[in-house]
């Protein structure tokens, strides 16, 4: 669609989905009924019925000009995997093809397992894996104007003996849990007509926007997907004028194709604005039921990723792409609804007399309170080390966030044991005559907290801008879960159901009263003040990685079957690899940068000067050439620092490359490789300061930043 054509949002909206209207109007009622059994209540679709569904499914997607399909999953990548197969079946007699889909291929497919991470579940000679159709997350046409147009089917990965090899299974099973706790706990509240209590997530994805061509002339980001050298530009994000900016029409033409989209594929984007940082952006959904938000947040990656190409841009998800400026992440806004549209997170009107509100609200805090490192581990990869604690994103202490209003019924609660009032909104007068006054919210809002209570719903803030949401949806889910039946064990065995529930909204308000806090999480007194209430500081991946095999955190996955012991330490080994090697990249990255770019860069220069001071001496020998010999051995001085730190680097990286795979060579690039990094780093980004423009190798902070922002 050109840029001067129109379109009505409504009728292009889920146009390249597989989604209920649809399957209502092309299902027989009998078949439409049997999936939605399943997709509701679970069980197996019998072959038949499978047949059915995948007939219909591939007619309506070579409508849509599909030639192929594939099972689209999310393997420990992070990204997503796919495999094409064409609807074409083995040629007939005369020449011919019919175009086929099963139900068995519907419902299976078999991709290699030992060619994914698999954290020692698969070996390499263990290749069968199996790919399950997850019916509660719509299939999809992705059309590209390019190249094929695919039927996307969602699914699980598992290996041949059951193993979760993916981000969507243990996803799955933790929903399972949390539904099954929580609709044990509203039914001690008289809930009787409420039949499912699902996760609902919003999730905020925030990303950079730099020329495609200024790209492809650094090879950092293209090896490393960040900047690993760059002096700041004069300017940065210190005058707040980019945040919330008018969107230059360079990107609102790639925006508007980004929505264009993601609203084909049934993803509710709706909001999008300029982030803080030059060049950075913002995109958020409406909610979705977990499993589907998630599928949704790696179709806007995709989606951001494929487009910018199109007009020669080049989206970069990186949780810090340019050092000193503000980084990416992304924010999960969860909550929790019933399938008759009850918010068990709403408070109401006066929520010191909103029990079952008090006793969801003080299980969260036991949850994120117990289980702060697993929390923390969720959110860890080697990007967010950059960001976690960096004065601009959530601090790496994990705490809850509640604001007057809560507070200030959970402090009732502790220090006398009831609540007898709530903090009640005010108005909010202008001072103007012509605008007009509204009642304000009861509590602000803390961008600080990474576990933030913002009026119907828990936001937290920790996320990484290029990860999966799913594993920290896993662990919200199953963490939540488990004190919603650590709650239910007590009030299911009480005599006095009253007496009892209130008994114990006040002794978890009281032992987990330390994990809230509301003050600035970016200064160092709140570091202090976490470590005196023992609140754990998790500054690191390598660090966060433990805590998936902590007892207590294996003890919450097995008692819900939402990941085994096994399950968990393949992934703690896969996390570590993870690490080193993304290391290992940008170690290797930069000498190459370094060796092959910069020094031989400045070696011309220090030549361009050298000559210079010659030329002019010969020239005129009493003219001064201060300014270009100072320049010459500050240059010289900073080539030797440089030179010695490539070095340096050089040899700390082949010593972590010949270690052992796993805890203690993850430890090593942490402490050793990149403290080397930072040290060549610093010579390089002085040099650039220095060395001409027209010698320096690569586009500038400066380049990348602000070209595109000013058209």
């Amino acid at each position: 669609m050109s840029e001067t054509e129109y379109f009505n949002v409504a009728d292009i909206f889920g146009e390249n989905v597989f989604n209920d209207a649809v399957m209502r109007e092309r299902l027989p009622k009998g078949t439409y009924k049997k999936l939605h059994e399943v997709m509701e209540n679970g069980g197996d679709l019998d072959l038949a019925t499978a047949d059915v569904i995948a007939h219909e499914m591939k007619e309506w997607a070579i409508e849509k000009g599909a030639t192929h399909y594939t099972h689209w999953f999310q393997p420990l990548t992070g990204m997503t995997a796919e495999k094409h197969d064409s609807f074409i079946s083995a040629p007939m007699a005369d020449g011919r093809i019919l175009m086929s889909f099963s139900g068995k291929e519907l419902i299976k497919g078999e991709p290699d397992a030992s060619s994914f991470p698999s954290g020692g579940l698969r070996a390499t000679f263990e290749a069968r894996g199996y790919t399950a159709w997850d019916c509660t997350s719509p299939a999809f046409v992705r059309q590209d104007p390019e190249g094929t147009t695919v039927l996307c089917i969602p699914t699980a990965f598992c290996s041949y003996t059951g193993e979760a090899l993916d981000q969507k299974t243990p996803l799955l099973r933790s929903m399972e849990a949390i539904n099954e706790q929580a609709l044990r706990l509203i039914r001690l509240f008289g809930n009787t007509t409420s039949k499912k209590v699902t996760p609902s997530i919003g999730i905020e994805q925030e990303y950079f926007i730099i020329d495609r061509d200024k790209y492809l002339k650094r090879k950092d980001l293209i090896f490393a997907g960040r900047t690993l050298f760059g002096a700041m530009p004069p300017k940065g994000q210190e005058m707040d004028d980019h945040y919330f900016g008018t969107i230059r029409q360079r990107i609102a033409s790639y925006m508007k194709d980004v929505n264009e989209e993601l609203w084909k594929l049934g993803v509710s984007a709706k909001t999008q604005h300029n982030e803080v940082a030059p060049a950075q952006h913002e995109l958020a959904p409406i909610y979705a039921q977990c499993n589907v938000a998630v599928d949704h947040n790696q179709l806007i990656m995709e989606t951001l990723k494929r487009v910018a190409g199109r007009h020669n841009l080049h989206c970069l998800l990186h949780e810090k792409p340019f050092a000193g400026v503000n980084g990416s992440g992304k924010h999960d806004n969860w909550s929790l609804t019933t399938d008759d549209g009850i918010n068990l997170l709403e408070p109401g009107d006066t929520p010191h007399e909103n029990i079952q509100f008090l006793m969801v609200l003080t299980c969260i805090l036991k949850a994120v309170d117990e289980h702060a490192a697993l929390l923390r581990a969720s959110a860890s990869d080697p990007g967010n080390d950059h960001r976690l604690g960096a004065n601009e994103a959530p601090p790496a202490i994990i705490s809850a966030f509640l604001g007057e209003q809560l507070e200030d019924v959970i402090n009732q609660l502790v220090s006398t044991g009831s609540a007898t009032h709530s903090l009640a909104g005010q108005r909010l007068h202008t001072g103007v005559s012509t605008l007009p006054d509204f009642m304000k919210d009861a509590t602000d809002r803390n961008r600080t907290s990474p576990f933030a209570f913002t009026g119907n719903k828990f936001e937290f803030r920790s996320v990484g801008s290029q990860d999966s949401v799913a594993p920290a949806n896993v662990v919200l889910n199953t963490i939540i879960a488990e004190a919603f039946a650590d709650a239910c064990d007590v009030l299911e065995k009480a005599d006095n159901f009253d007496i009892a529930v209130h008994d114990l909204i006040k002794k978890y308000a009281t032992e987990h009263q330390r994990i809230i806090f509301s003050g600035d999480g970016y200064s160092e007194d709140w570091v202090k003040e976490a470590e005196r209430r023992g609140l754990p500081n998790i500054k690191s991946m390598v660090e966060a990685i433990p805590a998936y095999v902590d007892e207590k955190s294996v003890a919450a996955f097995e008692r819900f079957h939402v990941m085994t012991k096994t399950e968990l330490e393949s992934r703690v080994e896969i996390e570590y690899e993870t690490y080193a090697k993304t290391i290992n990249i940008e170690a290797l990255a930069m000498y190459d940068i370094a060796g092959k770019h910069i020094i031989p860069a400045v070696i011309r220069y220090t030549t361009r000067l050298a000559e210079s001071i010659n030329q002019v001496k010969s020239a005129c020998p009493d003219v001064s050439v201060k300014v270009q010999s100072d320049l010459l051995a500050e240059t010289s001085r900073l080539l030797t620092e440089t030179q010695s730190a490539l070095l340096h680097l050089k040899e700390v990286t082949e010593t972590a490359k010949n270690m052992e795979r796993g805890c203690e060579q993850a430890n090593y690039y942490h402490n050793e490789v990149v403290v080397a990094m930072a040290a060549l780093r610093k010579p390089v980004d002085a040099l650039e300061m220095i060395v001409a423009k027209d010698l320096w190798p690569m586009p500038s902070y400066g380049d990348l930043l602000f070209e595109v922002s000013a058209i």
